[in-house]
């Protein structure tokens, strides 16, 4: 039985969403229908990595935390990269199915509609922390402003 491409959809469309509780509810449905075949291991393999990866967001050298899933050319271009390692005959067949869960991946991506990354942090990189219940208390935002006003008027 083939892997049905509506679960992994869904599987793909929850660890973007970073909805890890029931991406990995997902992952188990795709593992029960799979038959037990090495492309299908090296598939399923490459699916995990991907919820590892993205469920930990801190780490700088995973792909998927240096993916910007906005930019569809790219994806496209990645996309063709792992569809060409799936089809190289000196790959054994987990490494065909690793590629190919990964090309699957891409190809799903590019259809998605996920918002730029760059335009949550500009709205959050002029905010400035205050605290409300101890108006006492300075934050280093009020101290780096009092300090810039006294070079500024000396």
């Amino acid at each position: 039985m083939p892997i049905s491409q509506a679960l992994v959809t869904r599987y793909f469309q929850l660890i973007v969403g970073r909805q890890f509780t029931e991406a990995e509810r997902e992952l188990e449905r795709v593992k029960q229908k799979m038959q037990k075949t090495e492309w299908n291991r090296g598939y399923f393999r490459a699916l995990y990595g991907m919820y590892l990866s993205r469920k930990n967001a801190n780490d700088n050298y995973a792909f998927f935390s240096k993916l910007d899933l906005s930019d569809k050319v790219a994806l496209h271009v990645y996309r063709r990269e792992f569809l060409d390692h799936m089809q190289n005959g000196l790959h054994g067949d987990f490494d065909r199915g690793y590629f190919s869960a990964w090309a699957d991946c891409m190809r799903i991506l590019a259809r998605m509609d996920i918002p730029s990354p760059q335009n949550g942090k500009a709205t959050d990189a002029g905010k400035i922390e205050t605290l409300k219940s101890d108006k006492s208390q300075a934050t280093i935002a009020n101290f780096l402003n009092k300090n810039k006003g006294e070079t500024s008027s000396a």
